[in-house]
């Protein structure tokens, strides 16, 4: 049973590896969000992103901006942020160029591998300390840097006994860690690589981070053409003679649709065999929703929203 928890969550990371529409959920479920009376805010880390164009809105930067009632963006942008913090935590004044100080913090964040992790989870959490919105919804990194990402705050952590990073990491991490207020999501297609990245992410996730994983979100999941005894009825149609009178009927070659009906039958059961062994080797536990195959060109705001209505059914709303 999935729990209806998941927007109930001030924090949630979204991740997944690259492909699998890791960008269209984040974008669904903020927009889902807001929809359900939330005011909420969904980050993309990545400065390459495309987020802006799955909400067919201008460019997104650093200053959040309100994109469709109750849901605003934002570019993470690590020198912002870190201007953010000097001004908030250090009462350093904003200035417009930070010079000699941008360039020290380039060369802490090489030397001391964590740095620029914490400065963009930091700044996603100390939104929800601050409670400026009901949910954050980030467009995390790709499944081969979450987990440093996650487990930056804990790492520094443990390098700093006192002092004020020691403080400002302590209460990342108790947000992080409560599962009723932080979550990662993990998004995956029916295939075998992104299946054994994912199957991998959910130990990793366990034995390094202390943040919860919430769900796992399995993309393009193609629909069930017909069952067995449909099945018994398109082989009969396959029959060279019945293929000869459909062609004649229909004044024009049926082969080819039908060979591209097999093919999707095909292509569906071989999907299904990687969707049983990840239910197999994940948590059962851990809530797994559905999303369908959207046979589109190109994504937008019309593709998010039918995203956002399937991630709706599967949390039973």
């Amino acid at each position: 049973m999935v729990p209806e928890s998941l927007l109930d969550r001030k924090l949630v990371f979204v991740t997944g590896k690259g492909g699998v529409g890791k960008t269209t959920v984040s974008a669904a479920l903020a927009l889902l969000a807001s929809e359900r009376g939330k005011r909420t805010l969904v980050c993309e880390v990545d400065a390459k992103g495309d987020l802006s164009d799955f909400y067919e809105t201008g460019p997104i930067r650093f200053d959040e901006r309100e994109i469709h009632p109750g849901l605003w963006a934002m570019s993470m942008d690590t020198e912002a942020s870190l201007k953010q913090y000097l001004s908030l935590q250090l009462r350093i004044p904003l200035v417009a160029r930070i010079g000699p100080l941008a360039r020290m913090f380039d060369f802490v964040a090489t030397a001391a591998p964590g740095v620029k992790e914490i400065v963009t989870v930091g700044k996603l959490c100390w939104e929800v300390k601050e409670r400026h919105y009901d949910l954050v919804v980030v467009d995390a990194s790709a499944t081969g840097h979450i987990v440093g990402q996650l487990a930056a705050p804990q790492a520094i952590n443990q390098l700093v006994q006192v002092g004020q990073v020691r403080q400002q990491t302590g209460w990342m991490l108790d947000i992080l860690g409560d599962a009723a207020t932080t979550g990662l999501v993990i998004v995956t297609t029916p295939e075998e690589m992104p299946v054994n990245e994912t199957i991998e992410l959910q130990g990793r996730v366990r034995s390094e981070t202390t943040v919860d994983l919430a769900g796992i979100v399995v993309n393009r999941v193609l629909p069930e053409l017909f069952g067995r005894r449909e099945e018994a009825v398109f082989e009969r149609l396959c029959e060279p003679d019945a293929v000869a009178a459909i062609d004649r009927a229909l004044d024009g070659p049926v082969q080819p649709l039908l060979d591209g009906a097999r093919m999707a039958v095909s292509l569906r059961r071989t999907r299904t065999e990687h969707l049983e062994r990840l239910r197999a080797e994940v948590d059962a536990a851990i809530p797994m929703l559905y999303v369908p195959y959207l046979f589109v060109r190109s994504h937008g705001l019309r593709s998010t929203r039918v995203v956002a209505d399937a991630l709706s059914a599967e949390l039973g709303f």
